[in-house]
């Protein structure tokens, strides 16, 4: 399983820079510092489906003065020496019974698992990364395996000064401490400052709240740079596999360099990297894994179909964007870099602000009758609710005159260019610009 590969990976890690010997095993760092951390108190750090550490112990069981987290201990030890194997003993398995919802994970090609590699799976898993959804990301860099483990022992610390919050969430904080420790704030000589986790309440209970999976992958583009991989999976009653998915971390990354390039020179609400990594996106995170990659796709923020032409995609309403306050500036200028980045052609925002200029100026035309006027507002209108650019470039036709022609024969020969997944975004880009230029009147 993943989970053991993760544990090994670690633990070679681990035995190069505590300077262990080689046959330092994964059962030794088990018994030395992942049980005393994470199971040798009532409030553990992990849950494992149906382990040992959340069963019943009776007090007629324990001998003499022996702790009830010992007793569990041992009954573990027992269970993988008796080669009882299932998802409880060995993280990311099926389950032991052929009854069982996860037995249909058992066939003839797996091998009997060995020690070393059992006790690897219960490291591996706890240098999982949650996201929201449910779903835990196993990454194999060396720096965040290192990172993750080293923040195991703030995480014993903070369930030991916060009695009343729900505890058995590693993966929940290694979510909170990856998009921490990869951020402006973290200095490594006083790593807590500036590290704050706001509970919130979850099915009744106060719990660390899980970060979104955007939020985890924008923080990843601090430190790396090029593609990395992710293993997702969630192991719960039914365990879901979504596999092995390639992250874009640079297609990520030139969101913010877009941000900078845009409006580095400019007046208005200037968004930063941190309000950047909070968007919220319209794919959740089973559905972003499905694209096949993430990447600048996957990272569509939440929001943005609404203001879409009707029918150009899935969902796409054809609203117009209201600028109220702040907040709706800043969603604004998130929605054009997004959009921009997509096209992959920057020159292409400034080519939408002038055709929202022109079709602006058309309808403020006062020279011709009323009735002329009327029909160049319903024209522009008309024409930034196409959803093909056949349909657009016809409604283009309709008002092309000598002041517009050089802007419009622009915009055709760059449409034309362009994918015809690509049209409704670049339509909506002029949407956006149009709306805009319509608040500086």
């Amino acid at each position: 399983m993943y989970t053991s590969y993760i544990g090994k990976k670690f633990l070679r890690l681990y035995k190069e820079k505590e300077k262990k010997t080689q046959d330092y095993s994964a059962k030794q760092f088990f018994d030395e510092v992942f049980f005393p951390l994470f199971f040798d108190s009532e409030r553990h750090l992990m849950h494992v489906h149906g382990s040992t550490f959340f069963q019943a112990v009776s007090k007629n069981q324990l001998a003499n003065d022996e702790k009830e987290s010992i007793f569990r201990l041992n009954r573990l030890r027992e269970d993988i020496r008796n080669n009882k194997i299932s998802g409880s003993t060995y993280v990311g398995y099926a389950a032991g019974a052929v009854t069982a919802t996860t037995s249909g994970q058992v066939t003839n090609s797996y091998h009997s698992p060995n020690e070393e590699e059992i006790y690897s799976s219960w490291i591996g898993q706890a240098l999982g990364i949650g996201v929201s959804g449910g779903f835990v990301m196993l990454l194999q860099e060396e720096e965040i395996l290192f990172s993750l483990f080293e923040g195991w022992k703030y995480y014993r610390q903070y369930l030991n000064q916060t009695p009343n919050v729900k505890d058995k969430q590693i993966e929940t904080w290694n979510g909170q401490w990856v998009t921490h420790l990869f951020s402006d704030d973290f200095n490594k000589d006083r790593p807590l400052d500036g590290f704050s986790v706001e509970i919130s309440e979850v099915q009744g209970n106060m719990a660390i709240p899980t970060k979104s999976w955007s939020m985890v992958i924008f923080s990843l583009t601090k430190r790396f740079h090029g593609e990395i991989t992710a293993y997702a999976y969630n192991l719960s009653q039914t365990n879901t596999t979504l596999g092995f998915i390639n992250i874009y971390l640079p297609e990520v990354e030139y969101l913010y360099e877009l941000n900078d390039k845009i409006f580095l020179n400019k007046s208005e609400v200037i968004l930063n990297r941190k309000q950047i990594s909070e968007l919220e996106t319209f794919y959740n995170f089973k559905s972003a894994c499905k694209i096949g990659t993430i990447g600048l796709k996957a990272l569509e923020p939440r929001g943005l179909r609404e203001f879409m032409p009707k029918g150009s995609v899935d969902f796409a309403q054809g609203k117009e964007f209201k600028f109220s306050d702040k907040n709706s500036f800043q969603i604004f200028q998130l929605y054009q870099i997004w959009i921009t980045a997509m096209l992959n052609k920057t020159e292409l925002l400034q080519l939408a602000s002038d055709v929202a200029k022109t079709l602006i100026d058309l309808e403020s035309n006062q020279s011709g009758r009323e009735q002329t006027k009327t029909t160049q507002n319903r024209t522009s209108k008309e024409i930034m609710e196409t959803r093909t650019i056949k349909d657009f470039i016809d409604g283009l036709v309709d008002i092309i005159s000598k002041e517009n022609g050089d802007t419009f024969k622009d915009v055709v020969v760059q449409i034309l260019k362009m994918p015809s997944d690509n049209f409704p975004l670049f339509n909506t880009l002029i949407r956006f610009e149009y709306y805009y230029q319509k608040t500086k009147i």
